[in-house]
């Protein structure tokens, strides 16, 4: 097999940075902003850069940041634990109906999705329903020692977003493998709550380095020492947070598959392949024989034989891999395609009809409000992929014929 070794590019008083970006065009602007998070002073060896990588608010899209003795809330963001879960079915295309739209509508009413208009939040519970309330109160206690501390937090979203998808490019989807086995996918965070968690500590740590922060490249690397006032108080948050996320994830997975069963006649389990995975965190872990805090902006965990999801665009493939654990990559592959081009140029650049071709085969959402979602958006996927060959091994490939946005 060809393999893809990284670029390496180095850094004017920082340390060095190792791209897997071989056929991936870069942004000058990102190569500047990894750049600018390169030369803080206690990142660990390299920075380490994948294929769908992008420029993005605090830190760079993409990238996996190995720090000693400090953390930056803005590197984590404010979509903390966003991430994938996936499960393969015990069906097949053949089981699905004729006409999927009925199915796209199970899936929508059963799980709260989209934007808040007025006073009422159209992406959260009116009723919290039991199993998300169950969920909540194993989250419960470590919230409010956490409010107790922060009481700003305590008006957030939180039970009622526990079991909700989002907006943006959180999707649920119906897939098909490449042995037209049928597959429930989905991509949602920690949702208000973790906004929250993620402005709130990125404002106390540019507070806390108020005096120093001229001399830091970006603002948004406001970072907290180890042994610093708020230091632990935002690992135990953000931890918090990635769980609150993780739990989201499954609560939905349930919704789904219980929404798929009233529509789809076949009995049918879907617990056969379950993958459910962060790529906005920040953990402990074990590198080259230190430990050392580890963030994931837009990347995942890829540690030999560990099972990732890699989302392509609405309406490209998506893959399930293996890892096989790079260490010069700190065991992490890509979260996805990666942008090509942001919201905004997207909006401006196609039309509806753009969209309506692009996502032909796929029962989806074909308006003005999804149009910077539309897959020339985004980098070639298959590109991305060839990319990371030396990060992950292609178990399934995945293909979209139902999507839900938010």
């Amino acid at each position: 097999m060809k393999t893809t070794a990284p670029t390496l590019l180095e850094v004017a008083g920082g340390k060095p940075i190792k791209l897997w970006t071989q056929g991936v065009p870069v942004e000058d602007e990102a190569r500047q902003q990894l750049m600018n998070t390169a030369r803080l002073p206690f990142i660990f060896r390299h920075l380490a850069v994948m294929p769908d990588v992008h420029l993005g608010k605090g830190s760079t899209i993409g990238s996996v940041i190995p720090t000693v003795g400090a953390i930056i809330p803005a590197a984590v963001g404010v979509d903390i634990g966003c991430g994938m879960i996936a499960a393969r079915t015990s069906l097949v295309a053949a089981d699905l109906p004729d006409n999927l739209h009925g199915l796209r509508s199970a899936i929508e009413k059963a799980v709260p999705h989209g934007k808040t208009f007025g006073r009422r939040d159209q992406g959260a519970w009116d009723d919290v329903p039991a199993p998300a309330d169950q969920a909540w109160k194993g989250l419960a206690r470590r919230f409010r020692a956490i409010t107790d501390k922060y009481p700003r937090l305590e008006k957030t979203n939180n039970r009622s977003h526990l079991g909700t998808l989002g907006t943006g490019n959180h999707f649920i989807e119906v897939c098909l493998d490449e042995a037209d086995r049928v597959w429930f996918m989905l991509h949602s965070g920690s949702r208000g709550v973790g906004n929250a968690i993620g402005c709130l500590f990125i404002e106390l740590a540019q507070a806390d380095m108020r005096q120093h922060l001229a001399n830091l490249p970006d603002r948004d690397l406001a970072y907290f020492e180890e042994g610093s006032r708020h230091f632990d108080d935002y690992v135990e948050a953000v931890g918090w947070a990635q769980d609150f996320a993780r739990q989201n994830r499954e609560l939905m997975m349930q919704a789904v598959v219980a929404a798929a069963r009233k529509v789809i006649r076949k009995p049918f389990e879907a617990s056969l392949e379950a993958v459910n995975c962060h790529h906005n965190y920040v953990q402990r872990e074990q590198h080259f024989g230190r430990e050392v805090l580890v963030t994931r902006k837009g990347a995942v965990s890829a540690q030999r034989g560990q099972l990732g999801i890699i989302p392509g665009s609405m309406g490209a493939k998506s893959f399930i891999v293996r890892g096989l654990g790079n260490q010069e990559a700190f065991c992490s592959c890509s979260h996805g395609a990666g942008r090509s081009m942001s919201r905004t140029q997207a909006k401006k650049r196609f039309g509806v009809e753009d969209q309506v071709r692009a996502t032909a085969h796929v029962e989806c959402r074909k308006d003005k409000d999804v149009i910077d979602e539309i897959p020339m958006a985004y980098k070639d996927i298959d590109a991305v992929m060839a990319a990371q060959r030396d990060l992950v091994e292609v178990v399934h490939t995945l293909r979209q014929v139902v999507c839900v946005k938010g």
